[in-house]
């Protein structure tokens, strides 16, 4: 190894917050942000919304690929609130889907039932049980009821490539609209199925979404990122953003991008088993969820 420092995975799934995940397909965290950090980061939704000349106030408005609009949205590529989770996940193969900000005021528009990823062929099929998505949601804006662009999802569909009302925005026994406070952060299964009520309210609805995926998913908001903002970003952030010029460095990083961050609890970069024989870039490491499920059936 050289003398360069790594960092640490930052803190990820309890044990009772991943069986949770992984019962209902979405998590829901109350006071993630602190009310400084909420009012932060609507002046930057604010000062991004201003100098787009195609920003309407009047409409649904959201930008993609936000991290690479803004270094304030940047900053949440690693940011440790939430990244160890998707680190959890896709371990050393962790890569940033999408991003984007979503600004809903009164208005009618919504969307209908639906999952995220492909839908002809839905990652269920390659991968029924874990998510080949997840999506991290920080909620800006207080949406204390109904009918206020709520997010709207069912607990538990994750589990079926099917769903009875999809494609329509019909309401659905069992289904769970979020009603939570600013400062929220909510974590949703791909597989999940959900849509969003329209906004009836004088409450602007303002929240911030990044994806994360393992890097051999194709990128949703971009091809590759460019070259000097990319150096503009650190170690962590440039890999987790997985801009290669070759399409097979996705499924096989570079060597320098190994490790992108050490074990959270032995603080190394290989496992404690792993073979020393074997370089960096090709030696297996077992994500949180594989140690996770280890220790249940220890």
């Amino acid at each position: 190894m050289s003398e360069q420092t790594f960092r640490v995975a930052p803190p990820g799934f309890t044990p009772e917050q991943w069986e949770t995940f992984m019962e209902e397909g979405f998590l829901v965290i109350e006071d993630a942000l602190s009310q400084d950090e909420v009012d932060y980061y609507l002046e930057v939704i604010d000062r991004f919304c201003a100098a787009d000349p195609k920003f309407r106030p009047d409409k649904f408005y959201g930008p993609g690929n936000v991290v690479e609009r803004d270094p304030a949205f940047a900053a949440l590529i690693d940011h440790p609130r939430h990244v160890g989770y998707a680190y959890d996940i896709y371990g050393e193969l962790l890569k940033l889907h999408i991003s984007q900000f979503f600004v809903r005021p009164r208005d009618s528009s919504h969307n209908a039932w639906h999952p995220d990823g492909a839908r002809a062929v839905p990652y269920g099929v390659f991968c029924p049980e874990l998510p080949v998505q997840v999506k991290i949601g920080y909620w800006l804006t207080d949406l204390p009821r109904p009918r206020m662009g709520n997010f709207v999802c069912m607990p538990g569909s994750h589990r079926s490539q099917h769903f009875e009302r999809y494609d329509t925005h019909d309401s659905v026994p069992g289904e769970r609209v979020l009603c939570c406070r600013r400062g929220t952060m909510t974590l949703m299964h791909c597989g999940t199925w959900h849509r969003v009520e329209p906004n009836e309210s004088d409450v602007v609805r303002k929240n911030i979404f990044l994806a994360y995926c393992p890097s051999w998913v194709c990128e949703a908001d971009r091809h590759r990122s460019s070259p000097e903002w990319l150096q503009t970003l650190n170690r962590e952030q440039r890999i987790i953003m997985r801009s290669y010029a070759g399409g097979y460095d996705r499924t096989k990083p570079p060597a320098e991008d190994f490790p992108l961050f050490l074990d959270r609890e032995t603080e190394s970069d290989c496992d404690p088993d792993g073979d020393p024989r074997i370089a960096i870039q090709r030696r297996k490491r077992r994500t949180t969820v594989e140690k996770l499920r280890l220790a249940v059936h220890a």
